[in-house]
């Protein structure tokens, strides 16, 4: 019976396009988090109010995560352990001898299925797809009086998950990103025929001149051992939708993955991230009168690495524009719902990329698709990421979840780079760190990698011991953050480019607490020396010791990371040569290696939070990779400036229009000039005089007919602020029953202490609820202040609370609600 399951397992896993029957169960469960005594306490009869039914399972919908809150709570460490799900479910399949299916889009990290008191089928690995054939338990159960009496004629379904640590598996735990548990992502109940498409492989060519294409089709099928001939029917659509070509295949057997069909296309649209039109193949099998049938979403491009050179596609330079994306978002951490991803995607592609590096893991097949449609080329990777090389249930795992990666995402236009691992430099979770075995290893997987899609290229980034074996290779250059300064970008970079064939730069950029602004953001760098190298190095990411870099000593503010990533921008323009960089990474994610961070438990290298609330930097990246005319006055989350009266100030637009003219208080300031090599703003800035107390300024843009424009207000601070002596807590707002609190630290004299940098700690108790432990810089309990201010938010529900705020050394204030 166990080894018939993990056939099942074998020829399911990774169910995509189905026009067969396919449910997401998203409604009608309860969670535990924590072990049971036995699969029997799952499912035993309850009786309502009787004390003694312990333990208390609560209701929550799917997608969920065990860690939605605790990732990011400062206070304990996020729960790393087995949790536990369970349904009911109607299983009828409208197919003679079909099989009953649970598809899992991704759960982690090891996840049991049982049917009632039966385990059907388990899985390791928080990533990748695997699906569960449970129509044998499912037909023994209904048999039972159990199933009439007990459960009224509907199946219970039991789902553990374990994110506990485990060495023998990836990712590791000294990873800069949470190991996640539960079900984050959808779980499907899928109907299929007897006879099925399991897997449908697609490889679309197109020659040097763009204007001939073949596309060759082959299968894998699910089907009954001794099912015999069989034809399958293949149809080729257009972007429009209509049947181009038709074939039919005759398979003698469906044993293994089968040629179906090759079609020659002249004059293909090819895919282009400026326009990612798409060709459907539908491939249909009717074996014993219940046809099924998989549609695959396809697109002709071609790509080039040039040897020490730029990437074409197409057969034209294209600069990759990149980011980065891990599944965290807050309130629901991993457990992202559809429309959420689809959101962040379309703010990405809104800020200009056409690149992205998921990380460090296979993504969401939502994630993949949104890359497809919105024009987004993708390096998607395995978590082999930090800690060492384990031993042999280790190294089976990653070649299990790259075979997993490359076959249930191989039809992906978007897809040019499958990642073999990331700062595999990095010991720590073995007694002994040995560069020969995790050379051989990452020999293996990259030969595996070729062997699977020979027409994609591999990568890995930062493991400079195994770079040759890549097809592509990125170093580890932060200019500016963990080493050196921001202006030895381009001489850091192309002595990279120089010592391989291949290159392209993923990961560079800084952290920033939104909100936090700085009048003179560079001033960390009078204490860094120009170093001729900017790779991150043990310990760099500690706030506390080493070497003097900007990531410990300088101010964490916007301003500062808008300047870095205004200089990297300008000088990729300059820069023929190279293939692309990704700025890491387009959202602020929860770690668990990052405690001491401004907020506790949360990489902030995000251009935006992590409930996408744009920081000034998003605007920058638009102003140089956008086309459609924007403009932005940099300062819209800053409510106070501050100087000398009568000094002047500069003030910076961010825009891609050609001009654009500048307002002070209904002044006209004059116009200017965009010049991307002019650093800062491409020239855009304005030094001007302001006045003490509120000021006005807008800004209007040219792009020849097209006018767009932008307005900040703020404060100017003339008076000078001495040691913090008092807090304030007031609300500033409500909205739909949620207040907004503000927290300021003032001086004796009352003046407001813009550079305070202290902790604050929010407290509630009532009937509100405080909106805590998102990960943002105004959800969070316990954050840094940010110029001398914080934010909290509370939900009313309807109720009267009492709010408090306190800073070491400092009274603690409360505020009645």
């Amino acid at each position: 019976m166990r080894s018939c399951i993990f056939f099942f397992l074998l020829l399911l896993s990774g169910i995509a396009g189905r026009t067969q029957q396919r449910t997401r169960l998203n409604d009608g469960w309860q969670f535990l988090r924590q072990d049971l005594g036995g699969i029997w306490e799952a499912v035993r009869p309850v009786k309502q109010g009787n004390p003694e039914d312990v333990p208390l399972w609560t209701p929550v919908s799917l997608p969920h995560c065990v860690n939605a809150k605790d990732a990011v709570d400062p206070d304990v460490n996020y729960y790393q352990g087995p949790a536990w799900y369970r349904t009911q479910l109607a299983v009828a399949n409208p197919y003679a001898g079909g099989r009953t299916v649970l598809h899992f889009e991704g759960a982690g990290q090891k996840t049991d299925v049982y049917v009632y008191t039966t385990r059907v089928g388990s899985h390791v690995g928080g990533y990748d797809e695997f699906s569960v054939d449970i129509t044998d338990a499912v037909a023994a159960f209904q048999k039972t009086d159990v199933f009439r009496k007990q459960f009224y004629g509907k199946v219970p379904i039991s789902i553990r998950t374990d994110n506990s640590r485990d060495l023998e598996m990836m990712p590791s735990d000294l990873s800069d990103f949470n190991v996640y548990g539960g079900i984050y992502r959808y779980l499907n109940l899928v109907y299929l025929p007897a006879v099925s498409v399991d897997k449908l492989f697609i490889d679309a060519r197109v020659d040097s001149t763009g204007k001939s294409a073949t596309l060759d089709v082959r299968g894998r099928f699910y089907a009954p051992a001794g099912t015999t001939a069989t034809t399958v029917t293949v149809a080729l659509k257009d972007p429009q939708g209509r049947v181009v070509q038709r074939t039919e295949a005759r398979l003698a057997s469906l044993a293994g993955d089968q040629q179906l069909a090759r079609f020659r296309v002249k004059a293909p649209r090819l895919w282009q991230v400026s326009d990612p039109v798409r060709y459907t193949v539908v491939a249909t099998v009717n074996a014993g009168g219940a046809p099924a049938a998989d549609s695959q979403r396809v697109g002709f491009r071609n790509f080039t690495f040039v040897k020490k050179g730029p990437f074409l596609l197409n057969g034209k330079r294209l600069l990759l524009r990149g980011t980065h994306r891990h599944e965290d978002h807050a309130g629901v951490a991993a457990a992202m719902t559809e429309e959420q991803m689809r959101r962040e995607m379309i703010m990405m592609k809104e800020m200009g990329i056409n690149f992205i590096r998921l990380g460090h893991y296979q993504q969401s097949r939502i994630i993949l698709d949104l890359c497809d449609s919105l024009g987004i080329l993708v390096w998607e990777e395995i978590p082999w990421c930090r800690g060492g090389l384990g031993g042999r249930v280790y190294r089976e795992q990653g070649r299990r979840m790259l075979t997993n990666m490359i076959e249930q995402h191989y039809n992906h236009p978007a897809v040019i780079i499958w990642g073999l691992g990331n700062e595999n430099d990095w010991p720590g979770d073995f007694t002994t760190f040995d560069k020969d075995s995790i050379r051989a290893y990452m020999s293996e997987l990259n030969d595996l990698s070729h062997r699977l899609d020979g027409a994609r290229k591999t990568a890995i980034r930062r493991c400079d011991f195994c770079k040759d074996i890549v097809d592509v290779y990125s170093p580890s250059i932060w200019a500016g953050w963990y080493r050196g300064i921001y202006t030895e970008y381009k001489d850091v970079t192309k002595a990279e480019f120089d010592k391989v064939d291949h290159f392209l730069h993923v990961e560079w950029g800084g952290d920033s607490h939104a909100g936090r602004h700085s009048e003179s953001p560079d001033k960390a760098l009078q204490q860094i020396k120009a170093q001729g190298a900017a790779d991150e190095r043990a310990g760099d990411a500690s706030l506390f010791g080493g070497a003097a870099r900007v990531s410990k000593d300088g101010d964490w503010s916007e301003s500062y990371i808008c300047n870095l990533v205004d200089w990297h921008l300008k000088e990729q323009v300059t820069m023929p040569w190279l293939t692309g960089a990704a700025q890491w990474p387009f959202k602020d994610f929860s770690t668990p290696v990052r405690p001491d961070n401004p907020i506790p438990y949360m990489n902030q290298k995000g251009v935006v939070e992590r409930d996408l609330t744009k920081k000034e930097a998003y605007y920058v990246f638009q102003s140089f990779w956008t086309d459609k005319p924007m403009v932005h006055l940099y300062g819209h989350s800053m409510p106070v400036r501050w100087g000398d009266e009568g000094e002047a100030k500069m003030i910076k637009v961010y825009s891609n229009c050609p001009e654009a003219e500048l307002f002070l208080n209904g002044r006209s300031l004059g116009v200017k000039k965009r010049n991307s090599q002019d650093f800062p703003a491409a020239g855009l800035r304005w030094n001007a005089v302001l006045q003490p107390g509120r000021n006005e300024v807008r800004v209007q843009a040219r792009n020849g007919k097209t006018v767009v424009q932008d307005s900040v207000s703020f404060e100017y601070q003339t008076a000078k602020w001495g040691k913090p002596a008092r807090l304030v807590l007031e609300k500033i707002g409500e909205e739909d029953g949620v207040a907004t609190l503000q927290a300021r630290l003032l001086d004796d004299k009352n003046v407001l202490c813009l550079d305070a940098a202290l902790w604050i700690r929010f407290g509630l108790t009532g009937d509100g609820l405080l909106l805590d432990d998102l990960g943002t810089s105004s959800g969070s309990r316990y954050v840094q202040l940010y110029n001398g201010r914080a934010i909290i938010r509370v939900d009313m529900r309807k109720g009267r609370s009492v709010a408090s705020a306190q800073v070491e050394t400092i009274p603690t204030v409360f505020l009645n609600l």
